[in-house]
């Protein structure tokens, strides 16, 4: 089963400190971590890791950044033959502050001019598609071209052109920051019931430490996993990678939930998003123990 990921790709530096820095103040730390990340980019590189036949397509710059990317996913073994290198183009870095007193993140992008992936045909036919609302017109192209495969969306950004690759997409997966302002509501209920009824997908939200919500004969809360995170870098990433992960397996829906949920929960528990996805095994080990214990 082939899985296309069709995305942003960033190049993370993350620094952890022991407390938030104030401003006007020099400030020295002991470490620093560099890693790629993107929310298709990151759940791209977990598929990978997990031995599922993944292809990204991005862009990036051929730079430093980008080369270090493309590098990361040979690594894993997705397949890059639609991912772009663009020399009038800077990959995009992402400084990312990690307070370890309570693993809140602060981040700040550094991006060139807006730029898209226009000249490429992506001539594989993939069963599962991952978009994540960067890439439009490349998102919409591919989707109509293969009517028959399963599209996902990580809907971050209550933007008309997320909103418009919502409609085209099985299941919408969204923060609880795109739920409240598309539903102008922070009630789980009415956000659940607005966005069941405009999108034609099924729809799950992401709420963070609270674990998701989705719909099955009513409203259902998928609590998150107790562990003392240590930065929730990439968190929601993840979570998109091992739902994609469950859905290629044909698990129902109360399965591929919590099974994310766990993945995710396990990640911030290190440092870093791309670094904090645990082998297949570790979460499959969890998961289970979890089970045995009714915790789901």
């Amino acid at each position: 089963m082939k899985v296309l990921c069709i995305g942003h790709a960033t190049y993370d530096v993350v620094i952890p400190v022991d407390s938030f820095p104030l401003e006007n103040t020099k400030n020295r730390t002991m470490d620093s971590i560099y890693c790629g990340g993107g929310p298709a980019s990151n759940a791209a590189y977990l598929l990978g890791n997990w031995g599922i036949d993944t292809y990204f397509s991005g862009l990036v710059g051929d730079d430093y950044a980008g080369n270090y990317i493309e590098a990361e996913f040979k690594s894993v073994g997705v397949n890059i033959d639609y991912f772009v290198k663009d020399k009038d183009y800077k990959t995009t870095k992402s400084y990312i502050i990690v307070n370890s007193s309570n693993a809140s993140r602060t981040s700040l992008a550094c991006q060139s001019d807006k730029k898209s992936i226009t000249d490429i045909s992506i001539d594989i036919k993939p069963d599962i598609i991952l978009i994540d609302g960067h890439e439009v017109e490349l998102s919409k192209k591919v989707i109509s071209n293969n009517k028959e495969a399963t599209v996902v969306i990580d809907a971050g950004r209550c933007t008309d052109d997320v909103i418009e690759l919502c409609h085209m997409s099985d299941y919408i997966v969204c923060s609880r920051k795109f739920a409240e302002d598309y539903s102008k509501s922070s009630d789980i209920d009415i956000m659940m019931n607005k966005l069941n009824s405009d999108f034609k997908g099924e729809v799950v939200i992401t709420l963070e430490d609270k674990g998701c919500a989705y719909y099955s004969d009513g409203i259902k809360l998928i609590k998150s996993v107790p562990l003392s995170a240590v930065d929730t870098t990439g968190a929601g990433d993840i979570f998109h990678g091992a739902f994609v992960y469950g859905l290629i397996n044909n698990w129902d829906m109360y399965k591929i939930l919590t099974f994310a949920c766990t993945t995710s929960g396990l990640s911030v528990t290190k440092m870093t998003g791309r670094k904090s996805i645990f082998p297949l095994n570790r979460v499959e080990d969890l998961y289970n123990e979890l089970r045995r214990h009714n915790f789901y």
